[in-house]
């Protein structure tokens, strides 16, 4: 690496000027120097806007009124959710079912088991089976959120009751949950950046649990004791969330229950969600009532709770949804296979839930009853240790979990894109700008200037999408042309006062933006939503169902800030200086567009490849973009700027610290042969 000398706040690197006083500021940091260009407790213009937006998307999917029109949609629909959702399925892999233990109770055993779902990925479960040949009429029951997964009391107790009523029952891991966890043994929650991480991959939390329940359906399927016409899902929460997902796209399934699950994607909006009921752009094409249609005309009760504490599943939300869904089974002439019922619960999967379930599946399954609710028989739950498929601490190798999965995969493709020939750089920015679900790039209709404070001329750009980007300006120098521009995650009271005096102290001209989420420009709600989760958790998921990126709206704002300092200053070099998740989108920005001459990255990564599991919420929940390995990385993203980058003390997704430099510049520099193209990409720590 060329040499650095240091000056000072500035580091001299091949011929390059970069301050470098001031990392990203520590949480709850503020450089309170700056002024504020709105006034105090304003509209929450963000979730007003992505609420609205989702209630124009939710009108507008209106369900085809003829069988034949249905069945024509039916079909694309289908399709796209297999499509969005990545959904990879080899029904013709070997299961590789292994037992490790079972437990023999009176009149049904329970046995400890493990299977292949998909390749060199392995699902932990336990199966329930009535005494006697059978066959049985089988049910694959799928857990939510609660504590020891399908071990957890709700989830077992439906396998115990399904048992003594005779029916074979599989309860399973959903992926990154009881014994499919980073460690064994350790609990975590799998439905913010751990989750997401998947989309890096191409790969979502969703179709990836759906592709695990599939293969569990498959497993029943392959018992010589189980009647494989008549087989049952349900789960309460995230796991009646999976289990609609299932009957929709798994036409095995004859009779479903989802509970406490059910409402409308546009309820999904702006509420808090696990990234397990994420469908990237589902709301662009589809409501909640299109996937439960394609249950029918199958059997398919919905069951929700008085007392949901959750705004996505309040009855009024699944009642729209119900009313909606009734109009296909009608068109099927299997109006009594859809109904719904009403507890005076809370969330969870209660006693007389699976009551209700009872009724329903001996109804629908077995051909007895009328569907009312049936008592259950007695049963024990029993303890978490005797349900384990491997000890405490002993699991096999080849169950691991979605960080070891999303490090493999990780570098599995960018090996794969380091061994190409020769990249088509206008190819990869089509499909780079199709990643980040870019819009048009709106046109500032408006520039509403302020009163000048401390120094700092106040502005406001709107933009004909209704766009608000406050601005804090200070001209350059006399005899100087330079500009930069500022941008933190944490919004521009995270930007240290030190770095901003230094590029005054350079002369420089100093635009400082606060980005969509960040500043003044924050959701309130969202951060209330949010709670313990990661920053961008609530904004992220809405964004992402609506079509939209975070991402994608910090790289459309960087394209209005640059092109108006282009056209207002005509600067004769113009920076971007940013960090974190904002970074990148200025590196994605430049790839792009090149507009700037040079972008310093602070603390941004380096690669998009998983790390390692400490650390995981160091970058929030904005940095994710579904597909970026499968597109390329960093280093591509940089090469296609043909422009100067520098990496301020880099780091690896998980905040680590990234190794020698040299390792990097070869992958950058190789990128950049590949393209075609010049630039340079500087690493240093200060």
């Amino acid at each position: 690496m060329k040499a650095i000398l240091e000056y000072g706040a500035i580091l001299v690197v091949a011929g390059l000027l970069l301050p470098v006083s001031g990392v990203v500021a520590q949480a709850g940091q503020r450089n309170d120097s700056l002024p504020r260009v709105f006034g105090k407790d304003q509209p929450d213009i963000i979730a007003a806007g992505l609420k609205a937006d989702a209630a124009f998307f939710s009108k507008s999917q209106q369900l085809p009124v003829t069988l034949e029109g249905w069945n024509e949609y039916r079909a694309g629909l289908k399709k796209n959710i297999l499509q969005k959702a990545a959904v990879a399925v080899d029904h013709s892999l070997p299961l590789n079912c292994r037992e490790t233990g079972s437990i023999k109770l009176n009149g049904y055993t329970v046995k400890n088991i493990w299977f292949q779902t998909r390749p060199g990925v392995y699902a932990t479960a336990n199966l329930y089976v009535p005494d006697g040949k059978g066959p049985f009429p089988a049910v694959i029951n799928m857990h939510g959120h609660w504590p020891g997964g399908r071990m957890g009391e709700m989830v077992q107790s439906c396998g115990h009751t399904l048992a003594l009523h005779g029916y074979v029952c599989l309860n399973i891991d959903a992926y990154g949950a009881g014994e499919r966890t980073t460690l064994p043994g350790v609990a975590e929650y799998h439905g913010a950046n751990l989750g997401a991480s998947l989309l890096n991959i191409g790969e979502t939390l969703l179709g990836d649990q759906l592709s695990d329940n599939m293969r569990g359906v498959d497993l029943l399927c392959s018992l010589p004791y189980v009647d494989t016409a008549k087989i049952g899902a349900t789960g309460a929460s995230g796991g009646g969330n999976q289990t609609m997902w299932l009957a929709a796209t798994d036409e095995r399934i004859k009779a479903a229950m989802p509970v406490v699950s059910v409402g409308t994607f546009e309820s999904y909006i702006m509420n808090s969600n696990c990234v397990c009921e994420l469908l990237p752009d589902g709301l662009t094409f589809m409501e909640e009532a299109g996937v439960l249609g394609l249950i029918a005309p199958r059997a398919l009760k919905i069951c929700n709770a008085l007392q949901d504490a959750s705004a996505t599943f309040k009855p009024a939300e699944m009642l729209r949804s119900y009313h909606n869904t009734a109009s296909v089974f009608s068109l099927y002439g299997k109006a009594d296979n859809l109904q719904y019922e009403l507890f005076n619960t809370g969330h969870g999967y209660w006693p007389e839930m699976r009551q209700a379930l009872l009724g329903w599946l001996d109804w629908k399954l077995k051909g007895h009853g009328t569907g009312a609710a049936e008592p259950e028989a007695d049963f024990q739950l029993l303890p978490v240790q005797q349900l384990l498929v491997f000890p405490a601490g002993k699991r096999d190798m080849l169950v691991t979990g979605i960080a070891d999965h999303c490090r493999s995969e990780g570098w599995t493709l960018k090996n794969d894109l380091l061994r190409v020939k020769r990249i088509d750089t206008t190819e990869k920015k089509n499909e780079l700008t199709a990643l980040l679900r870019l819009p048009k790039l709106p046109a500032v209709s408006k520039i509403r200037h302020y009163q000048q404070e401390e120094g700092w001329d106040r502005t406001v750009l709107q933009t004909d999408d209704r766009r608000l980007i406050p601005l804090l300006h200070r001209a350059p120098s006399v005899g100087h042309r330079e500009y930069v521009l500022l941008i933190a995650s944490g919004g521009k009271d995270s930007i240290p006062s030190a770095l901003v005096q230094e590029y005054e102290r350079r002369g420089t001209g100093i635009l400082i933006a606060d980005a969509w989420g960040t500043g003044e420009c924050i959701s309130p709600a969202a951060n209330g939503i949010d709670g313990s989760l990661p920053r961008f958790h609530t904004l992220a998921r809405s964004e992402f169902w609506l079509g939209r990126s975070v991402m994608g709206e910090w790289v459309t704002e960087m394209a209005v800030l640059t092109r108006y300092m282009r056209t207002t200053w005509s600067p004769v070099a113009l920076t971007i200086d940013a960090s974190k998740e904002p970074g990148i989108a200025a590196l994605f920005h430049n790839a792009l567009d090149a507009d700037a001459d040079t972008v310093i990255l602070r603390n941004c990564p380096v690669s998009y490849v998983f790390d390692q599991r400490p650390g995981i919420d160091y970058f929030n929940m904005a940095i994710h973009i579904p597909g970026i390995l499968q597109w390329g990385d960093i280093s591509l993203a940089a090469a296609l700027s043909g422009k100067r980058t520098a990496f301020i003390n880099p780091v690896s997704m998980s905040g680590r610290p990234v190794g020698e430099a040299d390792q990097w510049n070869l992958e950058f520099s190789t990128m950049r042969a590949l393209c075609r193209e010049t630039g340079v990409t500087l690493f240093t720590n200060n």
